[in-house]
């Protein structure tokens, strides 16, 4: 046996291999299987091409695809207790948050931003799935109320991303207090006449669909997003029946008027900013000049 050729060489081959092939270069679509390369994915608004299946975007990513220029001011969130109760289970929850924020760069499950959406001024908040599963702690919620009463200040559209799968069990009785503070930050800005936009993204459930995730003045959904309280297993189980085919989608809810319209990814930025201009009541958007060449040539005499 050359020991140099069979055990050396592989050796060095596997690190070469590792050093220079990305994790992500490929994405397994959930839906067909399919293969597709990241970066057509991403360039793609994280739809993945042919099936349309709708994958999970990070909270940076969607505040881009949003914003005009990709560009807007962060909004602070005030500071809570990281680990209240001092929970433990097989790991302390204290380490979950810290490898959380690592992983995500977030600081909890919301993000804020302020700016302009199709030159109208919004406040935008995003759920990220990625941080712990998008659970409602006491950071998102003070972050959702957040974002409810800058928007009334401001006197501008609140725009919610929710996913989520419900509230955040290490936070016991804190986290079930975040659906009546955030209830009452929605009131406060509808006193003001102001809107409130909510966007379902899959999956949203639990705790937070029970609250402000569907207190909406419009509710859209991405297609194909899991929205109910209690997932269709867990009601299965319960009522020991066959649930219909699609149950708790995006499609079936809208058939069924839990939601209002099911809305393609490309298409989310103008139906947002359209609707934003008519429950504000503003003007709409100057319409932007045609290139020369797709001007229809003059009829002849």
């Amino acid at each position: 046996m050359n020991w140099i050729s069979n055990v050396v060489r592989p050796k060095i081959r596997n690190i070469l291999r590792r050093d220079t092939t990305p994790d992500n270069l490929w994405i397994k679509c959930p839906e067909t299987g399919q293969l597709v390369f990241y970066k057509d994915v991403e360039n793609n608004q994280f739809v993945v091409p042919g099936s349309g299946y709708h994958m999970r975007m990070s909270a940076t990513a969607r505040l881009k695809s949003m914003f005009d220029g990709q560009t807007w001011f962060d909004i602070g969130i005030p500071d809570v207790p990281v680990d209240p109760l001092k929970f433990r289970d097989e790991r302390r929850y204290a380490d979950r948050i810290k490898d959380a924020r690592t992983k995500t760069g977030m600081n909890d499950a919301v993000k804020l931003g302020y700016g302009k959406l199709e030159d109208l001024p919004v406040v935008i908040g995003v759920q990220d799935f990625d941080f712990m599963g998008g659970s409602l702690g006491m950071a998102a919620g003070e972050a959702v109320v957040k974002g409810l009463m800058t928007a009334a200040e401001k006197a501008s559209p609140f725009i919610l991303f929710v996913g989520s799968g419900g509230a955040r069990m290490q936070e016991g009785i804190f986290s079930l207090m975040q659906m009546p503070r955030t209830t009452v930050a929605v009131q406060a800005l509808r006193e003001v006449k102001k809107p409130y936009i909510v966007v379902l993204t899959n999956p949203t459930t639990g705790g937070v669909t029970a609250s402000y995730a569907m207190l909406g003045d419009v509710h859209i959904a991405e297609p194909g997003a899991l929205i109910g309280f209690a997932g269709p297993r867990v009601i299965e189980q319960t009522i020991r029946e066959k649930l219909p085919e699609g149950f708790q989608r995006a499609e079936y809810l809208k058939e069924h008027g839990m939601v209002d319209m099911v809305v393609h990814r490309h298409q989310l930025r103008s139906t947002l900013a359209e609707l934003s201009r008519i429950l504000m009541k503003a003007p709409h958007a100057p319409a932007r000049e045609l290139p020369q060449a797709t001007l229809p040539a003059p009829a002849e005499a």
